[in-house]
């Protein structure tokens, strides 16, 4: 009796099916991290985003980063984005755009602190969202989306009143929606960054 008891108790412990209270239920799926403003505004705060190499878009903000356009210029080394009380501060390590296009070295810097950052109509699975981001004497607004773990931040974004069809509501993210100054948009804009834990 004894040895049958024992033989009982190990097909429980070794094979979890058949044994213990029926009456659970199956375990249900996990729920979706981020699927409201709220959820991504809290994930992002103290995290530091960048942009670098192969992440950065031939259109940034709509712009091709082998033009040159003065002190608008979109050629970057990389970009490193941190969140701090709900604002992003942009500290941008500019390029050189030579005859042949953007040549990605350092040659400069700049940076920009928003003053507000409005994330609306989000998507159950933060597939895409809209974003604005206002800074002082511009904004850039868009849309974006948040990889399920956290690792992964992808905002296309256009300078406020330049771009028509660049939310949510017209297409995904980088979707061919986007008209730019009137002219059918055909570049890259998204711009990918890698999110890490605050630095």
């Amino acid at each position: 009796m004894k040895k049958k008891l024992m033989s009982a108790v190990m097909v429980c412990a070794l094979g979890f099916v058949g044994c213990g209270d029926d009456d659970e239920g199956p375990t249900p799926p996990p729920a979706t991290k981020f699927n409201t403003a709220d959820s991504i505004r809290t994930y992002l705060e103290g995290k530091s985003m960048l942009m670098e190499g192969g992440n950065i878009p031939s259109h940034p903000n709509g712009f091709s980063e082998d033009v040159n356009y003065g002190s608008a210029s979109q050629c970057y080394e990389k970009v490193l984005m941190t969140n701090s009380s709900g604002n992003f501060t942009v500290n941008s390590t500019l390029a050189t755009i030579r005859a042949d296009g953007c040549d990605h070295t350092a040659s400069g810097s700049q940076s920009f602190t928003s003053t507000g950052v409005l994330i609306e109509n989000v998507k159950e699975d933060a597939s895409c969202f809209d974003i604005t981001i206002t800074f002082v004497g511009f904004k850039q607004v868009g849309r974006g989306m948040l990889s399920q773990d956290g690792k992964m931040l992808t905002l296309e974004l256009y300078f406020e009143g330049q771009a028509v069809g660049a939310t949510c509501a017209a297409g995904a993210v980088g979707a061919s929606t986007v008209t730019l100054n009137k002219a059918p948009f055909t570049g890259n804009a998204k711009q990918v960054y890698t999110v890490s834990a605050g630095q």
